[in-house]
């Protein structure tokens, strides 16, 4: 897997606009995951490459925002809050019902490759608790039953 010509003139067009070549890792691998639908490592040292950055300079940052994903994921991805607030809200239990109900465990895709469910430390919604993202849109308080019942729809 190699990125292809217009994602690179892409890339390069994002590092003319920022102070640093550096400054454009962020935005330039958002392009990939645009382009892929998560960030292989050989796209991820491309970017770097192109960047003048190091490869593992980039697996770092990469691997530091949770939403980059770094595997191939469903075309619907869920995470679900697994902080202190959403756990005792019942994120726990809401995982483990989601994951059962679509026959997946945690951090897995369905067989047919249309969703895809991943635990994730907070993502900053304790005020709906339990809090999922569904394709980085927030809900909750959020049930399985109700997951579900929309994805099925």
């Amino acid at each position: 897997m190699t990125l292809d010509a217009a994602t690179r003139e892409r890339v390069a067009a994002l590092a003319t606009r920022y102070p640093t070549r550096r400054a454009a890792l962020l935005p330039a691998l958002w392009l990939v995951q645009e382009q892929r639908g998560w960030v292989p490592r050989e796209e991820l040292a491309e970017v770097a490459g192109m960047l003048g950055l190091a490869p593992a300079d980039a697996e770092g940052v990469a691997s530091f925002y949770f939403l980059f994903s770094r595997t191939p994921t469903g075309r619907t991805v869920i995470d679900v809050c697994d902080n202190i607030i959403c756990r005792t809200k019942g994120a726990e239990t809401l995982l483990s019902e989601l994951c059962a109900g679509l026959g997946i465990v945690p951090g897995g895709t369905t067989a047919d490759g249309r969703v895809t469910v991943r635990r994730q430390e907070c993502i900053a919604a304790c005020h709906q608790a339990p809090a999922v993202q569904v394709d980085l849109e927030y809900h909750g308080p959020a049930t399985a039953a109700g997951l579900l019942a929309a994805l099925d729809r």
